[in-house]
């Protein structure tokens, strides 16, 4: 029995959806799983918003960010990425999806990016609003998908269910040909608390720590950075890489304490990631 799922006035079959390439043939392992394959360090951006910031709405509102496939294409182009990281945490929208991929696959030149699209937490609008999001968003073209504020251990594996549900061929150490990454995010005292039973849970490919969120929740940078540390020590004990938001100061130290994940923000970026790429010999 095929079962589906309605999102809007868009139905999703949860049967291999994302494992077809849009020309019928054989889905290839990203860019992205093909670095870490080899424990080679990894380089992207968060995806920019295009909306002029600030720009309001004709009520005042506050208009959300804004992505289209034009700035997919140019993201395509800078030869340093070797990923980008779309962040619809906070305002979701499918059609983002959709532009950024189809962008990306505009220009090959140097290499396909790997996509990978942060959803808003379990949390935030119950377990069915997120597993419809990871199966609409690789539907729409994401190479992954990232699952923010895993708070204990029913909801590391609740998201890992996720993507089972949808077929998807996560890469993991259990499955090394997999080909869709599926990465949890500890950013919660509750989930630092209960770390090694998530690094333990089967069936997904990074945990990482929102270190900006734990910092917060903890009381201090310091404590931040201790959680952070905490969680590192975990992504490789079980052989999972780990991502953190670095820059031209501190890249070259996350590199040395084993991040495989550095990703960068902001108009600097580029310079960000060639200081990266020079410490990690790349």
């Amino acid at each position: 029995m095929v079962t589906m799922v309605t999102m809007g006035t868009r139905f999703w079959t949860l049967a291999g959806l994302a494992l077809t390439a849009a020309c019928g043939g054989e889905v290839q392992r990203t860019q992205l799983i093909e670095l870490w394959t080899d424990d080679v360090p990894a380089f992207g951006v968060f995806v920019p918003s295009e909306r002029e910031r600030g720009a309001l709405g004709p009520d005042g509102e506050r208009l959300p960010p804004l992505y289209t496939s034009a700035g997919g294409a140019r993201l395509a182009e800078n030869p340093l990425l070797d990923y980008v990281f779309l962040n619809l945490e906070g305002s979701y929208d499918a059609a983002a999806v959709s532009a950024i991929a189809a962008g990306l696959e505009a220009s090959s030149a140097f290499g396909e990016k790997t996509l990978l699209v942060r959803i808003p937490p379990i949390s935030t609008d119950g377990a069915e609003a997120a597993r419809m999001r990871v199966a609409e968003a690789l539907a729409a073209g994401a190479d992954g998908i990232v699952l923010p504020h895993v708070r204990n251990v029913a909801e590391a594996e609740l998201a890992v269910s996720f993507f089972t549900d949808v077929g998807a061929d996560v890469w993991s150490p259990a499955n090394p040909n997999g080909t869709v990454i599926a990465m949890l995010m500890v950013e919660d005292a509750e989930a630092l608390a209960a770390v090694a039973q998530i690094a333990d849970v089967p069936g997904y490919s990074v945990l990482a720590c929102g270190i900006g969120s734990l910092s917060q929740a903890l009381g201090s940078r310091e404590a931040g950075e201790a959680g952070n540390q905490e969680v590192l020590a975990h992504a490789k004990r079980v052989g999972l890489p780990d991502m953190i938001t670095a820059n031209a100061t501190d890249v070259a130290n996350r590199i040395d304490e084993g991040f495989l994940g550095l990703l960068m923000n902001g108009p600097e970026a580029d310079a960000h990631i060639q200081a990266g790429r020079l410490a990690a010999g790349r």
